[in-house]
This record gives C-alpha cells, sequence and structure tokens, in this order.
C-alpha cells in the first residue's frame, strides 16, 4: 500500500516538473513580451522623472535603448499575430 502511494506522489512530482521545466511556447513568448514591456516603461521612467538632471549622452543612450525596445517588442508582436 506504501509504495502505491509513493509511486503516485512520484509520478505526479515528475509531472509538475516537467511542466515546469518545458513550458509551452505561448508562456515564453509572454514572459519575453513582459520583460520587453518592462524595459520600455522604466525606460520611459526614466525619461519622465530624471530627463532634467540626465546629461546629453545618457538621454540619447536611454532614448536609442527605448526606440529599440519598441522595435523590438514590434517585431515579437507580429510574429505573434501571423501564426
Amino acid at each position: 500500500m506504501m509504495e502505491k502511494g509513493t509511486q503516485m506522489l512520484s509520478q505526479s512530482f515528475a509531472a509538475t516538473t516537467l511542466e515546469v521545466l518545458n513550458p509551452n511556447r505561448s508562456v515564453i513568448v509572454d514572459m519575453i513580451m513582459v520583460q520587453i514591456l518592462a524595459a520600455i516603461i522604466t525606460l520611459s521612467a526614466l525619461l519622465l522623472l530624471k530627463g532634467n538632471s540626465l546629461g546629453s549622452q545618457n538621454a540619447s543612450y536611454i532614448l536609442v535603448a527605448l526606440f529599440g525596445s519598441v522595435l523590438f517588442l514590434s517585431a515579437v508582436y507580429s510574429r505573434i499575430t501571423r501564426g
């Protein structure tokens, strides 16, 4: 009796581990989208809140990073909508 309970526990643990370590493709794409959106929000907040105290070179770097993030987000979104 104890052996059956242990076997069932190990099978459910193995199934859970496989689900966590091998997520669906949509979950991975969602995680990438969240990271890109977080970068866009952070860079925008930096420009809005600390724009006066930033030097022109730092502001340029932030604008380039913001532009690149928006381009990357649009590329990922177009792949999602395409198929």
